[in-house]
């Protein structure tokens, strides 16, 4: 336990605890999203004329307060998990992700009385930004290398007992999150629709997603929650796992390939060649179900994701959080075009959507 006033003088203090000698030469708060999490970016100064060979001082590190919250709202409300946890689930799954050969960060400090943590800092360069100045397809299909950690390898061993073991995207999840765009986000995207008429297909987007086998799944697997390092070799590392679950395989692809404003750097032909590149390494290892099938997940994950980011950036939008809004276009575009590959199977989301 570190005694301080403020998060400043917390890392100050485990940074010392941690490297002695060591101290912070600054202390930068980072930008956060929507979750009550905050960071600093904080960087180091080792003693001069350290010999230690045993001590390695990193160049930098990352403090976080977790937050008043172990588990995601959705967890609370639908009271999924029994509370008190035993600890964050951020250390019960980064020792986890560690285990089977995810990218996750080292992590150096915790302290449970201030709820915070100091790890590693994977530095600043988000999957999405060196996407856009980069090979999108190349960098994409290393995301899907480490996501295919997490639905193969994460799914054979994960212990039975654990939270991410007992928490599923089943069908009523899947409903929850749309209840939101019932609520709040068809109005604002589509000020005419007859909610009564939306609640049965809504209802059976959630039944049929309910239905898909589930995998160990990070749950919020996208371009800004991943960072890439730049050596002889690119590597991929991975945040925010926190609120990992089982979810249909499609889910996790969904979210990293369509996300926000993902398509001005994701093109449709880049989509498909991480999808194929993805269903050729279940096939490999069989575990593949029908590539039509798999396809159809997709689909429906990407439907209901895009649904579900209506409804939740409309609320934040009431709530004062501004600067969602302009994701709209991008996200109703995704919506679109899963609707039209789809027949007539969502008539009013088709017609309430329409252009």
């Amino acid at each position: 336990m570190v005694n301080a006033a403020s998060p400043e003088e917390w890392i100050q203090t485990a940074v010392a605890q941690r490297w002695p000698g060591t101290r912070p030469a600054t202390i930068v708060a980072l930008k956060g999203d929507a979750s009550t999490r905050r960071f600093w970016r904080v960087a180091l100064t080792a003693p001069k004329g350290r010999r230690d060979a045993d001590v390695v001082v990193p160049v930098s590190a990352i403090g976080v307060d977790l937050g008043p919250d172990d588990l995601p709202l959705y967890a609370r409300a639908l009271q999924l998990v029994p509370e008190p946890l035993r600890e964050p689930p951020w250390l019960t799954l980064q020792r986890y992700l560690h285990k089977i050969d995810v990218a996750v960060p080292e992590l150096y400090t915790f302290d449970s009385d201030a709820r915070m943590v100091l790890v590693e800092d994977v530095g600043e360069v988000a999957l999405f930004d060196a996407a856009s100045r980069g090979d999108a397809a190349d960098l994409y299909r290393l995301a899907a290398d480490q996501l295919l950690r997490f639905h193969l390898e994460g799914t054979r061993r994960l212990p039975p007992d654990s939270m991410a073991a007992r928490v599923a995207y089943d069908e009523r999840l899947f409903r929850w999150e749309l209840e939101q765009f019932a609520e709040l986000g068809a109005r604002s995207v589509a000020p005419g629709v007859d909610r009564a008429a939306l609640t049965p297909e809504l209802d059976a987007l959630a039944a049929r997603l309910g239905r898909y086998e589930r995998v160990f799944s990070h749950r919020d697997f996208h371009g800004h929650n991943l960072f890439v390092q730049f050596g002889a070799e690119p590597i991929v590392r991975v945040i925010d796992f926190q609120d990992a679950l089982m979810a249909p395989a499609a889910q996790d692809l969904a979210v990293l390939l369509t996300t926000r404003d993902t398509s001005r750097i994701i093109s449709e032909r880049v989509e498909q060649r991480v999808l194929d590149y993805y269903y050729a390494a279940l096939v490999r290892r069989e575990h593949a179900p029908l590539f039509d099938e798999f396809m159809q997940s997709y689909r429906l994950c990407v439907l209901q994701h895009a649904l579900k980011c209506i409804g939740r950036f409309t609320y934040l939008e009431r709530e004062g959080k501004h600067g969602y809004t302009q994701f709209f276009p991008y996200i109703l575009d995704q919506a679109r075009r899963m609707l039209a590959q789809g027949g007539n199977d969502f008539p009013v989301l088709r017609t309430a959507l329409h252009e």
